[in-house]
């Protein structure tokens, strides 16, 4: 590379592409309030409480005190560039999560201090682990009765299986917590109430207890560095710089994740924070080439993070403002996309014109005019690209992978309240619908009403809530019902001839297929068998859309069929009568006459809970739990409380929250998230083929 190619590179050494992530009200929008106070970017410390900070900037956030959209701000730090992405924490929208950690480099994991690894973290840190998305960890709220340092990393290392290192010790702890002991540097930071840090010596009571953990860090890097084992063998003392070298190259690689303590409330902690930010995760520079294909072969494509080669981006982000039109949000991975230029949208093999490029600060916006490899922006007047699309420069057409969500298990039924709202109804969905890719839309045939269906009562109710204010469409809407799904349990084969002749031509295809159950989680595969022998292979996508058009309805209680493997093996055509149209509705209906012998059964979504309550009112809980068909897995103490963690469907759940709360005294929470589909009892599974028949 020449020393002219050279800058890019090391501009790109400054950028750090991190996402805040943690379990619901583990403080990670107050955390990222703090980052933006230290630097520079507000002048005053936002509150959740208040409904004053930067990146909960919509109505329903900040009302709810909760954060329902990821935002995206920008700020600088010992001249580096921090793109930060705030996550929310709530289950409902894991898929803003998804698609956050799909285009980071690096993130920050928030922990309560008090309650330690939660449900919604393990979620995350697993979707963190299969982006492969270096991270540290940040245990908060130390300054809260209960608190705990030592015993939420306990709780990463064993139900994580993570390998966390504490390069900090809380000092003091609860009310009394003050500063921390950096195990790196060996002494002691003091959070005073200016903002200001003291550097003093380690007290002289904890010494030997900062001894003993820095000794700990040693040992865990002395089993990934030989150099660091060395010394630590031979009882030398291991610079600071090589221990900060040594972090970021395994925090890099994911083989250690560093962790540090602190108060985001209090303001303690937060500058330590940044520092390690910039110490220790990756720059777009340090993380491997992201591969694609060429559109229509598998032939690799490697698009490295240079900004002189051609462009590649991968839109992870929709947002429509009723005034301003469509927001798409992308992560550049090589190249430059600048002002003007015209992209392909490869999943779409549309080219687009480039409009206003902009870096976004929460709601507000910045006009640039270039972003280049290993920027986060958004680009105003892109008409059809959608999330998970790869926008590339045409001189090298690359296909990236897509981002996978999650299937939703809620749904209802909505209706306009009157004509004007029946005329804006249909676009509202739409808009709202390509922003959120877990928000699915679909007519019922039977009865004609319109049915959305989404990943829980909270996120359904934000989305109805937002048509009202945002589109002011007025809309009645049904109670939210289980989205159930079906599947077969054994291999079979399905046969349909369609023969019917009405004078002139007529319409004629045979289909052979078979079909066998898959793991959960597989979703629907589609296999070609014929090879091109007994039918035209034109004719072989109107067979697959045949079979998927079966998939909707279910032979039980017209489910969705998830879950199975059609193989179209054998048929014969018509060289007159034969026509797309035919072998489609002959598809759908010889899967239809193989599901019926493939032993099809219904299955509902099961939920992940935990519920916490004072240690007096367990066995009401679980009793409870248990009226739910609860399966219970587990119980723990926490402090003066009980954890309670279960399987249980979906289906007994609605309203548990009233329900918890009346049975402790308003004093019980609960977090339930989506874990799996479960076949249902025969007895359930009658009841509701009848219900469905009814």
């Amino acid at each position: 590379m020449t020393s002219e190619n050279n800058q890019p590179r090391s501009e790109l050494t400054l950028i750090r592409n991190i996402g805040i992530i943690a379990h619901i009200d583990a403080g990670k929008t107050t955390t990222t309030e703090r980052i933006l106070y230290h630097t520079g970017q507000t002048r005053r410390m936002g509150n959740v409480d208040e409904g004053s900070t930067v990146t909960d900037f919509m109505d329903q956030e900040r009302e709810r005190g909760i954060t329902i959209q990821s935002a995206a701000v920008t700020c600088q730090w010992k001249d580096h560039t921090i793109n930060i992405i705030d996550t929310p924490g709530h289950i409902d929208f894991t898929a803003e999560v998804q698609r956050s950690l799909r285009v980071l480099d690096g993130g920050v994991v928030v922990f309560d201090g008090v309650a330690g690894v939660e449900p919604q973290s393990e979620t995350v840190w697993r979707q963190a682990d299969r982006f492969g998305v270096p991270r540290i960890g940040f245990v908060n709220k130390l300054d809260r009765p209960g608190a705990n340092f030592h015993r939420t990393l306990d709780m990463v290392r064993e139900r994580l299986g993570s390998n966390p290192a504490a390069i900090q010790l809380p000092i003091g702890i609860e009310a009394d917590l003050a500063g921390v002991i950096d195990l790196v540097e060996m002494v002691a930071l003091w959070f005073d109430a200016d903002d200001e840090i003291r550097v003093t010596e380690i007290p002289p009571e904890r010494e030997t207890e900062a001894r003993t953990w820095h000794q700990r860090l040693l040992e865990q890097l002395a089993d990934l560095d030989d150099d660091i084992a060395v010394l630590y063998l031979e009882g030398k003392p291991v610079p600071a710089d090589q221990i900060r070298q040594v972090l970021r190259r395994e925090t890099v690689a994911g083989r250690i994740v560093p962790f540090l303590c602190g108060s985001s409330l209090r303001n303690k902690g937060v500058q330590s924070l940044l520092d390690a930010i910039v110490a220790y995760l990756p720059a777009p520079s340090d993380i491997a080439a992201i591969h694609g294909i060429v559109p229509g072969s598998d032939e690799d494509v490697a698009c490295h993070a240079d900004p002189t080669e051609p462009a590649a981006a991968l839109v992870f982000k929709i947002v429509t403002d009723p005034y301003m039109g469509r927001l798409v949000y992308f992560r550049v991975y090589s190249g430059t996309v600048r002002h003007g230029h015209a992209l392909i949208n490869v999943n779409r093999n549309e080219t687009e014109r480039t409009g206003r490029i902009v870096r976004m600060h929460a709601d507000r916006r910045e006009e640039v005019e270039e972003l280049r490899a290993g920027d986060i922006g958004a680009v105003l007047g892109f008409k059809a690209a959608g999330t998970g699309e790869t926008l590339c420069d045409p001189q090298r057409p690359v296909l990236l992978e897509k981002i996978q969500f999650p299937v939703p298990v809620v749904h209802l039924a909505i209706e306009p309240q009157s004509k004007a709202d029946s005329a804006k109804l249909g676009l509202c969905l739409q808009r709202l619908s390509d922003e959120d890719p877990t928000i699915q839309v679909r007519q019922d045939d039977r009865t004609g009403q319109t049915i959305i269906a989404g990943m829980g009562e909270l996120h359904l109710e934000v989305f109805v809530e937002r048509m009202k204010r945002e589109f002011n469409v007025h809309a009645r809407v049904g109670q939210p019902q289980v989205a159930y799904c079906e599947t077969i349990t054994r291999p079979a084969r399905g046969e349909h001839r369609l023969v019917r002749q009405t004078g002139g031509h007529g319409q004629y295809a045979h289909v052979v297929l078979t079909m066998e159950p898959l793991t959960p989680g597989s979703g629907f595969v589609f296999e070609d068998l014929l090879h091109g022998s007994a039918v035209p292979r034109k004719f072989v996508p109107a067979i697959e859309s045949g079979i998927r058009d079966a998939l909707q309805r279910g032979i039980l209680a017209e489910n969705p069929v998830i879950d199975l493997k059609v193989s179209v093996i054998d048929g014969s055509f018509h060289e007159v009568d034969s026509s797309e149209m035919a072998f489609r509705v002959a598809a759908s209906m010889a899967f239809q006459d193989g599901a019926t012998r493939a032993a099809p059964v219904i299955l509902e979504p099961m939920m992940r809970l935990e519920a916490i309550a004072p240690e007096e009112y367990t066995g009401e809980v679980m009793a409870d739990l248990k009226i739910r068909r609860a399966n219970i897995t587990g119980m723990e103490r926490r402090h003066e409380t009980q954890s309670v963690t279960a399987d249980v469907p979906l289906a007994t759940m609605f309203g548990y929250a009233s329900g918890l709360r009346s049975r402790t005294q308003g004093r019980g929470t609960f977090t339930m998230e989506f874990d799996h589909y479960a076949a249902v009892s025969e007895a359930i599974q009658r009841m509701l083929s009848l219900q469905k028949a009814a």
